[in-house]
């Protein structure tokens, strides 16, 4: 009973509100923790919603959205007159998506590049270039090959990879009707580039507007230019994007590109694309109107391609014609008044459009002696690799068309006067007695007792390096040399002509050289006969321009006008005078009036008077002996409106080389533009 009385000692009432005040302690601390507990929470929304939120939502977006940049459409070359030269069409193309599991469906995406290469032979353009099952494989960039050996990791797995642009209608027809079947394909439209031909298929400026190729390989270490290895580009350029690479495509690549887009694809945790991108459209390029005009640009051209063949013909029944080695030929026309370039022509040239989509490495090595613009840089006759580079390259020595300068050099530094003569025997010897150096004229032919008007119209050889070369290397010794390039220099010789043409070559002024190791007179000897002096074209017709305009050497200039895409002008361009070299009238009468007498061929019955120098380079080539045609003249001599220059390595004399292109683009200037000044209207 004690036990009992333990237990059940106190009130039952009590008892049950002891267990009630329990109860309600432990309720209350639970609504109390879950109090603090729903604070904590709201507050940390709150730090989420007004704090943090921004960057939240921009990790957000980071996370679920991998943007790709749009490449704009390009903006259209144009000549002169408003033809097309390089212009954008807009073309379907065909991307495959790189996806997360891939590899493990080798079979399938296998299948799917032989199921592809099926296709485009059936369906596709007949002219466009046609992929293989190999190539579309390396196009898709999986990781692996047709033998399924692994060959690299893909790159970033959301960027789409172009397998082949510019579809057919039937291409996209039959992938838009069997969609289902073909996963990890989708179409887009994009902007192709695409230079104008001929109707025979033959290119029009080609080294002058220049090629493009994809950004990717314009940003690699090796092969990739300098413009394009920024890596702030990285986030502006596409990867497959085709960008400028040489000519007025590189020149203006800014100008022309416009500004970037942006497609932003939604992609779950692992990169795998989930839906519809999000598009933000690009700006266009602006459109350029080059000082080329179209039909002289390909009568020039043609020029020189009809007439290097005649002399590699074996017909010719003048011997002057007759040089088989002549494959290759360079001109420039420019304006003289303005410095605006309205013909170059480095040939022969090629189609342009071989780079694009891509090239292939026979096509390359097939055209890599004529890549370059011949008439700013090193080009090679298109011939086997192994025989291109054992003909003449297209920078030579300038031959007798230094002479004109020659002499007013002699006159301005008082060598000679307007009637100072020399008995030119045909030949002329210089240097200490016993080891005495001799140079003659062409053919040592004997032009008896000259003045220098005589000594540029008959071409003497020993006048100028007796009364100018001579005298100048004895009067200044090696300050000689200085006094000499000073000269050369005001007249576009030896320095970059200005035009900012990418990769423009300054020439070489051997003279320097020489001077050095065989003293000062047998360079200036050397020198004032132009057999020390590899210019190029483009500066040949700087320098005839300058000897036209008296002594004012003008920037070449290749753009007219920049406008926008629709056509608003932008920016105009005005001549720009580099030099202005003053000589008197008297010593310019003399140069003009010997330049005029100058025999030459091809110039019968012109109507328009014309001063013209003709020259005959003299190299050595494979230890033989060539001779390079050489070219410059400007029309009319009243008022000179256009000044050339012709380069034809390997085509002998200047007179029967070079000269009767010349007058085929004069007459094309004259038929087009007007020689007298009265410039025709454009259609």
């Amino acid at each position: 009973m004690k036990f009992q009385s333990l237990h059940t000692d106190g009130d039952p009432q009590k008892q049950e509100l002891t267990k009630k005040r329990n109860f309600s302690v432990r309720i209350n601390l639970f609504f109390f923790i879950t109090f603090v507990l729903f604070s904590v929470l709201l507050v940390r929304l709150a730090i989420l919603q007004f704090v943090e939120g921004k960057e939240l939502v921009a990790a957000k977006n980071k996370l679920l959205y991998r943007p790709m940049q749009i490449a704009p459409i390009r903006g259209n070359i144009y000549d002169k007159d408003s033809f097309p030269l390089a212009y954008t069409v807009s073309v379907q193309s065909l991307f495959f998506r790189v996806e997360v599991g891939q590899n493990k469906m080798q079979d399938e995406v296998i299948a799917l590049a032989y199921e592809l290469e099926k296709i485009f032979k059936e369906k596709g353009n007949p002219s466009s270039k046609m992929p293989t099952a190999e190539e579309i494989i390396t196009a898709m960039d999986v990781g692996y090959n047709l033998n399924k050996i692994e060959t690299k990791g893909p790159g970033s797995i959301w960027i789409p990879r172009r397998i082949k642009a510019d579809l057919s209608k039937q291409e996209i027809a039959y992938i838009m009707e069997h969609r289902d079947e073909f996963k990890w394909l989708e179409v887009s439209e994009e902007s192709i580039r695409t230079y104008s031909t001929e109707e025979d298929g033959t290119a029009i400026a080609a080294q002058l507007v220049g090629y493009m190729r994809p950004y990717s390989v314009g940003r690699e270490e090796k092969s990739g230019l300098a413009k394009y290895k920024d890596p702030e580009l990285a986030n502006e350029y596409v990867s497959e994007e085709f960008v400028g690479f040489d000519g007025i495509e590189l020149m203006y690549q800014d100008e022309l590109r416009g500004k970037s887009g942006t497609k932003k694809y939604p992609v779950n945790a692992a990169d795998r694309i989930i839906g519809k991108p999000e598009i933000a459209w690009p700006e266009k390029g602006h459109n350029l109107y080059l000082t080329i005009q179209k039909d002289i640009q390909t009568i020039t051209e043609k020029a020189i391609m009809d007439h290097t063949a005649y002399m590699r013909s074996m017909s010719s029944s003048n011997k002057y014609y007759n040089n088989p080695n002549a494959y290759t030929g360079y001109a420039v026309a420019m304006e003289v008044k303005t410095g605006k370039v309205v013909a170059m022509a480095s040939m022969p040239d090629y189609d342009t459009n071989i780079w694009i989509p891509s090239i292939s490495g026979k096509n390359y090595n097939e055209i890599l002696p004529i890549i370059n613009n011949g008439t700013i840089r090193t080009a090679f006759p298109k011939l086997p690799p192994e025989e291109s580079t054992k003909r003449m390259g297209s920078i030579v020595y300038m031959g007798s068309v230094i002479k004109p300068l020659s002499i007013l050099i002699g006159l301005n530094e008082g060598l000679i006067t307007p009637n100072t003569k020399y008995n030119d025997t045909g030949s002329f010897s210089y240097g200490m007695v016993g080891k005495q150096a001799t140079i003659t004229n062409s053919g040592v032919k004997a032009n008896g007792l000259i003045g220098p008007t005589d000594a540029i119209r008959v071409s003497s050889n020993t006048y100028m390096a007796a009364m100018i070369g001579q005298k100048l290397s004895i009067r200044d010794k090696m300050d000689g040399i200085k006094v000499w390039d000073e000269y050369l220099h005001k007249f576009g010789l030896g320095v970059v002509t200005g035009s900012d043409l990418p990769y423009e070559d300054d020439g070489i002024s051997e003279y320097q050289d020489l001077a050095k190791t065989e003293g000062s007179l047998s360079a200036l000897v050397r020198a004032s006969w132009g057999q020390n002096e590899k210019y190029t074209t483009l500066q040949l017709a700087q320098y005839a321009a300058t000897l036209a305009s008296k002594g004012k050497r003008m920037k070449p200039q290749f753009v007219e006008k920049v406008t926008t895409y629709e056509g608003e002008v932008l920016q105009t361009f005005e001549p720009v005078v580099l030099d202005d070299t003053k000589f008197p009238d008297e010593y310019w009468n003399i140069v003009i009036k010997g330049m005029r007498d100058v025999s030459k061929q091809g110039f019968e019955g012109v109507n328009y008077t014309v001063a013209t120098k003709t020259g005959t380079s003299t190299q050595e080539l494979n230890g033989q002996k060539v001779d390079n045609a050489v070219f410059i003249a400007y029309a009319p001599i009243e008022d000179p409106t256009l000044a050339v220059a012709i380069v034809v390595p390997e085509g002998g004399f200047g007179s029967y080389g070079a000269a009767p292109i010349a007058r085929k683009i004069f007459d094309a200037y004259d038929q087009y533009i007007r020689l007298n000044g009265v410039v025709k209207q454009s259609n």
